[in-house]
């Protein structure tokens, strides 16, 4: 760039540099922390990690060394106990209970929540506000507070001593919180969805079957995955509405293990360990669902 004055040519003066503005002090503070040593996150997450798994060992310790031996290493490793516990004391039988009662509940727990999860999602009544609310407050109620009621009701039924009653209970139980996260997911499906449907010749049920139904997976997946943890580990409606012990469940079955006297701590290390590893392979399939799952239904409706 030149500039003409008097006849004379002359080059133009450099611009000036630009002032760089200050950063803001939560930038700062930002950049501060991204720059911390690595040990300072490394060393917690390390302490915690200890802190969660020594317990774990601690219970592989006692299941797999033999009776007796206070080695901190278990070897020889022995089964002994895992075979006393599913043979002797008819784990193999709890666990069976156990199942049917827990895929049983997912399985009406889901089915029930879809209905009720659309119906609060899609359609507006009169009374959904107070409805929404009874939900909500319905989960301050401990589950003790249903025993008598629920115990008279399956009593009049001639239910008492029966998995289905443990079903229903665990199904009423799970219902309120997952109809709630459900029809979360459902409001994530966008109405034009099945509108769209609706003009190419579907009805409200072939439109929400052959459109939200299969979005809708990582929610059922969540809701499913904690209807089913919730039965297998719930103890309370097990120990009330199963007399007979060949219908009692896993959680019943370790307390059996525990006696007055003494406690037999190889037998209760390995049932606690039969108890454990359908849950922990259960979520090991789901996991990544069930966080998208979990994260999706959190909105607000």
């Amino acid at each position: 760039m030149i500039t003409k004055d008097a006849g004379t040519i002359a080059p133009a003066a450099p611009a000036a540099p630009p002032v760089e503005e200050p950063r803001p002090r939560a930038a700062r503070k930002r950049r501060a922390w991204d720059e911390a040593p690595r040990w300072q996150i490394y060393v917690p997450l390390g302490a915690y990690l200890l802190f969660t798994l020594v317990p774990f060992y601690w219970i592989l310790l006692f299941a797999l060394r033999p009776a007796g031996s206070t080695s901190l290493v278990p070897w020889p490793m022995t089964l002994d106990h895992f075979d006393k516990v599913w043979t002797e004391r008819s784990f193999g039988t709890y666990f069976q209970n156990s199942v049917i009662i827990a895929v049983a509940t997912l399985v009406m727990t889901t089915l029930v929540a879809l209905a009720g999860g659309y119906a609060l999602a899609r359609f507006d009544f009169r009374i959904k506000r107070g409805f929404m609310l009874a939900l909500l407050c319905s989960q301050f109620v401990p589950g003790a507070l249903l025993l008598v009621p629920l115990f008279q009701i399956f009593a009049e039924l001639r239910m008492i001593n029966s998995l289905v009653s443990v079903v229903i209970a665990e199904t009423v139980f799970q219902l309120p919180l997952s109809m709630i996260l459900i029809s979360g997911f459902i409001r994530n499906v966008p109405y034009t969805l099945e509108e769209a449907a609706w003009v190419d010749g579907c009805n409200r049920f072939d439109a929400f079957r052959i459109v939200v139904l299969p979005l809708l997976r990582p929610g059922l997946i969540a809701v499913g995955s904690f209807a089913f943890v919730h039965a297998w580990n719930h103890f309370l409606f097990a120990l009330m509405f199963l007399s007979d012990q060949s219908k009692q469940t896993i959680p019943v079955g370790l307390n059996t293990l525990l006696s007055s006297d003494s406690v037999d701590l190889g037998a209760l290390a390995a049932g606690g360990i039969i108890a454990a590893v359908p849950v922990v392979v259960v979520f090991a399939f789901i996991q990544k669902w069930l966080i998208t799952g979990f994260s999706a239904g959190a909105v607000k409706g």
